[in-house]
């Protein structure tokens, strides 16, 4: 099954209509003009497969691992982790011959659609890149753990993979290299928790998706108890360029002053004049990001605050801009850079509104397994809808704080709760006298938000 031709997908944006080059943009050269996905042959003719061979015919396991522990390529799921680091977690000991990669495709963070964008039109890449990664863990069987709203993916990636099969690039014997490796497709249904890894191993397994204790951690017990690796899909899709062009190369791609490597897919959401996701080099500002690739905002709309990346990290100011977009860039700022795909607010949105709106989302996805998040997350709601109404109460805010600090980093089973509480305490920081204005019912004049989905909470609190 697949797509009619004629079909602009959704995810064609200004990713597709910016210059590009293989040596300039890695992950998104190979892009079509017309949106359409890229399929087996074109890819082909576009060096597609390329670094698969060299790496399966010219490169051991752990020489794999060292060029990309070497390249300083981290996770591009919001955590940051180095990913040669995690792979050299998997076990040494040959005799545990069954072991598994996990592609984390479940991209359900609000404002975050990067992956969506490789999945439909680039499926060969992530395919490519999953082979190589599957050959240095010397895992034979691999999943993608695909969010269930994203049909097209689905149908592009199931697609690719057959016509992988068929080319000897998946299977038995891959390119005459002695090396097996399967690959399904699996779409998940619907649940923000599977973002965690554990969490996404328990569903993939069949299970209710409750983050799983660490240790142990999945490098040693993972899917069905054997050794797993889980990564991000824009970082597997990092994977083949690094090994085809090497790691003086992957590191002059970013900027001067970042100590990230590489490039990222960036975005910016809200009332700008150019929403969109573009590929950019670690390092470039927060600002010429928002100026010279969103276009600044709207006639009659001014930048009140933003996120750098993703529902779950804190808010910032326009002051904050001139900060460069890498993990440690964001970090001095006061937040993390998440997905870097960020959002505008403008001055018509009222925060305590979209800070309601967030928590509902938060509190409604919160799987349940721990005190502090399911109890705490709907406390929240309850508290920011008074303060919505006009009817707070003096302590309101106080207890906001304190939940805020009850649910941040490491008082809680995984991090869904500290994601959730980031753009609360930061909101509150920066935008108080809203907060209280709902205490002392004066009201606020702002624009209220919407649900960033149905709101299915009802009168539950």
């Amino acid at each position: 099954m697949s797509l009619p031709q004629n079909k602009i997908l959704a995810s064609l944006g200004t990713a597709n209509r910016t210059a590009r080059t293989a040596e300039t943009h890695p992950l998104t050269w190979r892009l079509r003009d017309d949106g359409q996905p890229v399929w087996l042959e074109e890819y082909q003719a576009k060096q597609g497969y390329e670094a698969a061979r060299k790496a399966l015919g010219q490169m051991s396991p752990d020489e794999i691992v060292s060029t990309v522990k070497d390249a300083g390529l981290k996770g591009r799921g919001g955590a940051g982790f180095p990913t040669g680091v995690k792979w050299g977690l998997m076990p040494k000991d040959e005799s545990m011959n069954i072991r598994y990669l996990l592609c984390n495709a479940d991209e359900m963070e609000p404002n975050t659609w990067k992956d969506r964008l490789l999945m439909e039109q680039l499926p060969h890449l992530l395919i490519e890149g999953m082979i190589i990664s599957a050959r240095a863990l010397k895992a034979y069987r691999g999943y993608i753990f695909l969010r269930g709203e994203y049909v097209d993916a689905a149908i592009h990636l199931r697609r690719a993979v057959e016509e992988a099969k068929a080319a000897g690039l998946l299977g038995k014997n891959i390119l005459g290299s002695g090396f097996d490796f399967e690959l399904f497709v699996h779409t998940g249904a619907g649940r923000y928790i599977c973002g965690e890894e554990t969490a996404l191993i328990n569903s993939l397994e069949g299970r209710r998706a409750n983050p799983r204790a660490k240790p142990p951690f999945p490098a040693v017990s993972g899917v069905w108890g054997k050794p797993t690796c889980v990564n991000n899909v824009e970082t597997l899709c990092n994977v083949p360029a690094i090994i085809g062009n090497g790691v003086a190369w992957y590191h002059a791609l970013a900027l001067p002053g970042s100590e990230d490597h590489g490039t990222k897919l960036m975005g910016f959401s809200g009332k700008v004049n150019n929403p969109g996701v573009w590929e950019l080099p670690f390092g470039i500002t927060a600002r010429e990001l928002f100026e010279n690739y969103a276009g600044g905002m709207r006639s009659g709309y001014r930048l009140k605050a933003w996120q750098p990346g993703g529902a779950g990290t804190g808010f910032l100011l326009p002051e904050h801009l001139d900060a460069q977009m890498y993990t440690a860039g964001i970090g001095k700022v006061g937040t993390r850079m998440g997905t870097g795909l960020a959002m505008a607010v403008d001055d018509s949105i009222s925060m305590v509104s979209l800070l309601r709106n967030m928590e509902e989302f938060f509190a409604r996805e919160s799987c349940g397994w721990c005190t502090p998040c399911r109890d705490g997350l709907p406390w929240s709601v309850k508290l920011l809808r008074a303060l919505e109404r006009g009817e707070g109460q003096s302590g309101d805010l106080a207890t906001l704080e304190q939940l805020c600090g009850f649910l941040g980093p490491g008082k809680t089973f995984c991090a869904h709760a500290p994601g959730a509480v980031e753009p609360l305490a930061s909101a509150i920081k920066y935008f108080r006298s809203e907060f209280e204005a709902g205490i002392k019912g004066s009201g606020d004049n702002r624009k209220p938000v919407k649900g960033i989905q149905p709101n299915l909470l009802g009168e539950r609190w």
